[in-house]
């Protein structure tokens, strides 16, 4: 694990922009794509409308990259709470990606249900996987909440127990909608994640994953385990106010 702490919100996002530029690069140059995993919620707004600035907007090989998502809430895209909608105003819109490089969740289906086996039958038509195989992200992205949820992962909720499909659809009683949500088993399949988690609401979620002992409830973001990868946490100092130095 890796642990960066930066002095605000402003200073993580203009690293968390870099960071994905330099990773897309050098994957698309090792590997000829780059797939990436992006998340919602109000802490990577400024990371995606930065990484649609110059720099580091001409710097990444938009036409070699392919953009998912962790998570999607359950609302009409008119909606700026939806993620697609929220990330397709501050990134898509203002990037040379084609059309045909971003995959989205149908947040906005009547029914949820049928919305998250349709987005595990693209993933694995893209990735070219059989019945029982798992995807591998070059790059996830993720957010964590104040109680320790990460994608539409939150405590008590039906989706931390799924280990045999890759999305599924739930609702969240704590939010009052149904989400789309991946699984463990596809983010702990990812070569690289990496959590952004900034204010003063995230220091004891952010202490408690971060901790060593078992005791005390095991939050969502705390599962997030890859099995052949890295996880890199990009926090503000607020954020990080409870840590040991």
């Amino acid at each position: 694990m890796e642990l960066n702490v930066f002095p605000n919100l402003d200073e993580l996002s203009r690293q968390a922009a870099a960071r994905f530029a330099r990773m897309a690069r050098e994957t698309v140059r090792e590997h000829g794509r780059f797939t990436v995993c992006l998340s919602g919620g109000s802490t990577p707004r400024q990371t995606y409308s930065l990484a649609a600035q110059e720099p580091p907007r001409s710097q990444i090989p938009w036409d070699a990259v392919h953009i998912f998502w962790g998570d999607e809430r359950c609302v009409p895209l008119a909606r700026p709470d939806n993620h697609f909608t929220m990330t397709m105003e501050l990134l898509i819109s203002r990037v040379p990606i084609p059309k045909g490089s971003v995959h989205r969740m149908r947040g906005e289906a009547a029914n949820p249900h049928e919305a998250a086996p349709e987005y595990e039958a693209s993933l694995r038509e893209f990735f070219g996987l059989g019945p029982t195989g798992i995807p591998r992200f070059d790059l996830i992205l993720l957010g964590m909440g104040a109680d320790g949820h990460t994608a539409s992962l939150f405590p008590g909720s039906p989706g931390l127990e799924e280990r045999d499909k890759l999305v599924v659809a739930h609702y969240v009683p704590k939010v009052g909608m149904n989400r789309l949500t991946l699984t463990y088993p596809v983010l702990n399949n990812a070569r690289v994640i990496m959590f952004l988690a900034a204010g003063n609401e995230k220091a004891e979620a952010l202490k408690s994953v971060l901790a060593d002992d078992t005791c005390g409830p095991i939050l969502p973001a705390r599962l997030v385990k890859p099995v052949e990868g890295e996880v890199i946490w990009m926090v503000d100092r607020a954020a990080a106010r409870l840590l040991d130095r």
